[in-house]
């Protein structure tokens, strides 16, 4: 299911890491995911019933997801 936020709160919402960067929805390899991505930060989080968690210890790293890769 994509996100449905409205669109002004959407352009407003920011990253909560120190570099304030805006979020988009969806993630990088499914735009229809329940989640914000960081376009700074690239960190995933997640949206639940609707609500945002902007929380960076509910966020996930983009760097997790290759640690196990080599």
């Amino acid at each position: 299911m994509a996100v449905t936020l409205d669109a002004q709160l959407l352009e407003i919402l920011a990253c909560p890491s120190p570099d304030h960067a805006p979020l988009r929805a969806g993630t990088p390899s499914d735009p229809d995911a329940d989640a914000l991505t960081c376009t700074e930060c690239g960190r995933v989080f997640p949206v639940r019933d609707g609500i945002p968690v902007l929380l960076l210890d509910e966020a996930t790293n983009p760097d997790d997801s290759s640690a196990d890769g080599a």
